[in-house]
């Protein structure tokens, strides 16, 4: 039985003949163009004319037209600008105008453009062909490359589009035939699932915050925009005016309402605000809530468990990374903040988070600022500590933005990226084992290797189907791609355990590097043994072969036993020897603390010696500041008694001498006088 299938290029040249049918090109060079120029503006009008000129002939070879042709000659200069634009680009870029300029013309040709379908060839490469059925010209891929059994890239996709009934592809991406008016391009936006329809709420488009919400019906493929209405905030208080646009918020399905918790907006509010859409009125309202509420942020995780929602980490408006960690009892709407042990996450936004056996909370990669990570963390839920367990199989690359899903004890992770590139692997944790497994790849830039994605897991023909929606990887994406996981990846709903042992076992030894001896003996006797029971397997084992598997296991449980004991017993010879060497290390930090106690009271009666010298230095320079100033004052007046003896000895002199001369001149009186006075 031949499998049909199309191939990207198929896809691509499709959507783009139908569109160039339904925009009213004939595909000649001098066609008249009056339905075009009457549809669209001349701008529009012209870069669809050269689009379409390179998408099915190539680059611009024709004659220049002439001067007196101002029309031709404008279009002719629109298609040459065009280079050497490859028929892929030209094709996409065609097909992406006409979506901006009449969103919902592939909804009014679905019903009328029949879509072809071709076979899936061994060693063969696709061939895109120009045919013409029921009067509409579109593009037939004739054959897609196959190797052992699987399909390979075509172009710069490895997604295949098909209708989900007709063929059973496993673990690879397609495009399934979807009608109806698509939501434009977006990525950070919300997705849930509720009844086998995906609903998708608000996002990022060129900046811009959208409050729009959209439907997709799994069991149709078929979008349909809601008319959500405003209601009342609570019973006591007045209807908001409005519900604003936000990103990076996370949508969750909770009974008949969809909760839409925090997310980026324009004018954020200073806390976490939870609104809610009730599906059955059509109504969004604010909830109040109670307690502590987190800040206002954006990129944050929000897992529902039970009845509480757990939020981890995001970015505040401020663009502070957070690693806070908060829960939402959605019974009582009110709000904790717990404070768990052991080290958390370091704050991060853009991660991703998945519950196990409803205890075990796994936060993988993120980004803080321009660092992306590819760490994993686990938060036992029960006793509220973190740990980092050791990884196992092939490591995902660092990553922030991607989305993910859970199936059964499998986490599927798509998307995401670095800011450098996109990730291309879709890949998957086994939750018990923690063994990283790639389930397919994609290559070139597409939605799938996109940040800010959504993906939910929903239900298609009694199997579970993972659906992608948007993302951003240099432009804005609206397409929606499907996984089916193979059986491979729901095996664990074959396995048979003996004996019944608590959920969910190993992943608290994986997740807890720092296991005591002891309660690793204890659980080891009870150990659980797993019997895989294949459904293509039909004899039962006979009664001697049941006797030799439990022997087997009973010896196999007594060889642990035994390895479990000794390792207990070292353990505790260990312990001992650890507390003898604490013992001695107490002592000697004991003597340490004596001598440094010593040393500090010589040091301060050093201290206050070094302060009376200080003292009685001061004393002494002032005492001989006192005694230069007497020896001054000592010199002066004993100058001044040089001195005054000097004038007295000059005028005893003088007086001596005058007397001798005038008795020799004749002047007897003033000799007298001179002599009396003596």
């Amino acid at each position: 039985m031949t499998t049909m299938a199309r191939t990207s290029a198929g896809l691509a040249a499709d959507r783009f003949y139908s569109a160039a049918v339904y925009a009213g090109f004939d595909g000649s060079y001098n066609s008249d163009n009056n339905e075009i120029s009457s549809r669209f503006s001349n701008d529009v009008a012209l870069i669809l004319y050269a689009l379409y000129q390179q998408s099915t002939i190539g680059p611009c070879n024709a004659p220049k037209p002439s001067s007196w042709n101002p029309v031709e000659q404008s279009k002719w200069k629109s298609w040459q600008q065009l280079g050497n634009m490859t028929t892929t680009e030209a094709m996409r870029l065609f097909v992406k105008i006409l979506e901006e300029e009449d969103p919902g013309w592939y909804s009014r040709v679905s019903n009328s453009v029949l879509e072809p379908v071709v076979d899936v060839k061994m060693n063969h490469y696709s061939n895109v062909e120009r045919i013409t059925e029921n009067e509409n010209s579109f593009a037939e891929a004739k054959n897609v490359s196959a190797e052992n059994g699987s399909l390979i890239e075509t172009q710069d996709k490895d997604v295949v589009s098909e209708g989900l009934g007709s063929v059973d592809i496993y673990d690879l991406w397609i495009s399934p035939p979807i009608s109806g008016q698509r939501p434009k391009a977006r990525y950070q936006h919300g997705a849930a699932v509720v009844q086998d329809k995906m609903y998708i709420y608000g996002g990022n488009h060129n900046g811009r915050y959208l409050d729009d919400l959209h439907v997709l019906d799994f069991r149709s493929w078929t979008w349909s925009k809601v008319d959500a209405k405003v209601g009342p905030q609570s019973e006591k208080s007045p209807s908001p005016k409005n519900i604003a646009p936000c990103a990076g918020h996370s949508l969750i399905a909770w009974e008949n309402k969809l909760l839409s918790i925090a997310g980026h907006m324009k004018n954020p509010s200073e806390t976490i605000q939870v609104k809610a859409f009730d599906l059955e009125t059509g109504t969004w309202s604010i909830l109040k809530t109670n307690g502590k509420a987190p800040i206002s942020r954006g990129g944050q995780s929000v897992t529902l468990v039970g009845t509480t929602l757990v939020i981890f980490g995001g970015q505040d408006a401020n663009q502070t990374l957070l690693n806070d960690l908060y829960i939402l009892d959605l019974e009582t709407m009110t709000w904790d903040e717990i404070d768990a042990a052991g080290v958390p996450p370091s704050p991060r936004s853009d991660h991703a988070v998945a519950v196990n056996a409803e205890r075990y909370l796994f936060v993988f990669g993120g980004s803080s600022n321009a660092t992306f990570f590819n760490d994993l963390h686990v938060l036992d839920l029960q006793s509220m500590e973190w740990s980092k367990p050791a990884q196992q199989g092939v490591l995902p690359t660092p990553r922030a933005g991607h989305a993910c899903v859970t199936v059964g004890e499998n986490w599927f992770i798509a998307g995401g990226g670095d800011n450098q590139s996109g990730a291309s692997e879709t890949i998957a944790l086994n939750m018990s084992s923690l063994v990283w497994s790639v389930v397919t790849s994609v290559q070139g830039s597409v939605p799938l290797a996109s940040e800010g994605l959504s993906l939910v897991v929903g239900s298609f023909n009694g199997e579970d189907i993972l659906v992608s929606f948007g993302g951003y990887n240099g432009r804005y994406n609206s397409e929606v791609n499907v996984l089916k996981p193979s059986r491979k990846w729901t095996l664990q709903s074959n396995i048979t355990v003996v004996p019944v042992h608590e959920s969910a076992s190993a992943v608290r030894n994986a997740a807890n590097p720092t296991r005591d001896p002891q309660s690793e003996f204890e659980t080891g006797q009870d150990r659980k043994v797993r019997e895989i029971v294949m459904d293509n397997i039909d004899s039962k084992p006979t009664k001697s072969e049941r006797e030799k598997t439990n022997e087997l296991i009973i010896a196999t449980l007594k060889a642990e036993k035994e390895e479990l004991e000794s390792s207990l017993n070292e353990e505790k010879l260990q312990s001992l020897q650890l507390k003898q060497q604490l013992r001695e290390v107490e002592t000697r930090n004991l003597e340490l603390y004596k001598e440094l106690q010593s040393v500090r009271a010589q040091l301060a009666a050093e201290q206050s010696r070094c302060f009376k010298l200080e003292v009685d230095v001061a004393e002494l320079r002032q005492k001989l500041q006192t005694m230069e100033t007497i020896e001054k004052e000592f010199e002066l007046l004993q100058r001044q008694k040089a001195t005054s003896e000097q004038a007295t000895l000059n005028a005893k002199q003088r007086q001596g001498s005058g007397g001798v001369w005038g008795w020799l001149a004749g002047n007897p009186e003033e000799y007298t006088a001179v002599d009396d006075n003596a």
